[in-house]
């Protein structure tokens, strides 16, 4: 699938908090400069992903095994994240390429528009997934699934490794046009995995996952491998 830029809902507040400013507006020059870098993404990112449902299989066993048909892992924490799940979408999406060009270009001639560029191209990598997530909660409606929060390689101890796995499943650099080096870096660097797991139970997870949710109790909240 590929996406309109227009249509994306970039959280400013996810930017200033990239920027270090945790708390109170940021001053004019600094909001104008967000808005400024902001409309030069639009006008350069290349929006695409791919993702495919596949049955889901958590046995809950001493190893904490998570069978997704296209891939097994081991992970603690993904395999609470997923309880109750009987099926698991595993996606891949971009903003493309011009994006790490333009971030090449500010380092060397414009560092402070660099380093606002790095921020507002990390909270638009996120709103992308945000737009994605929720065509995926149509699909999963009609089969009358619901979603948990996205879940990705290296978060908590599902082993980045796995990386490896998700990009043979989807054939992600044919499909989505993202490449994945030696060291498991991504190329667009402004790329994302995730596994979503999808259920008959209707929990109230949100799509931008659990560090936004005020619910900090909840069973099937992300917590570190130690969580």
């Amino acid at each position: 699938m590929t996406g309109n830029p227009e249509e994306l809902k970039v959280n400013r507040r996810e930017i200033y908090r990239y920027l270090g400013i945790r708390s109170g507006e940021p001053d004019q020059a600094t909001q104008a400069l967000v808005e400024s870098v902001l409309k030069e993404l639009t006008d350069n990112v290349q929006l695409r992903e791919f993702h495919q449902m596949f049955p889901l299989h958590v046995p809950q066993d001493e190893l904490h095994t998570i069978d997704m048909t296209c891939f097994r892992t081991h992970s603690r924490s993904l395999e609470k994240n997923l309880r109750g799940c009987s099926d698991i979408i595993v996606m891949a999406a971009t903003i493309g390429s011009k994006v790490d060009l333009l971030l090449r270009r500010y380092s060397l001639t414009n560092a402070s528009r660099g380093v606002v560029m790095q921020a507002a191209s990390a909270a638009m990598i996120e709103a992308w997934c945000n737009l994605t997530n929720d065509a995926i909660k149509t699909e999963a409606a009609g089969r009358g699934l619901y979603l948990r929060p996205r879940f990705s390689p290296g978060y908590g101890d599902f082993p980045l490794d796995n990386q490896r796995d998700i990009f043979q499943a989807l054939q992600v650099e044919k499909r989505v046009g993202i490449a994945l080096t030696e060291s498991l870096l991504m190329i667009p660097s402004k790329s994302v995995t995730a596994v979503i797991g999808a259920g008959r139970d209707h929990l109230p997870c949100v799509r931008e996952g659990c560090e936004v949710c005020s619910k900090a109790d909840c069973l099937y909240r992300r917590h570190s491998a130690a969580g």
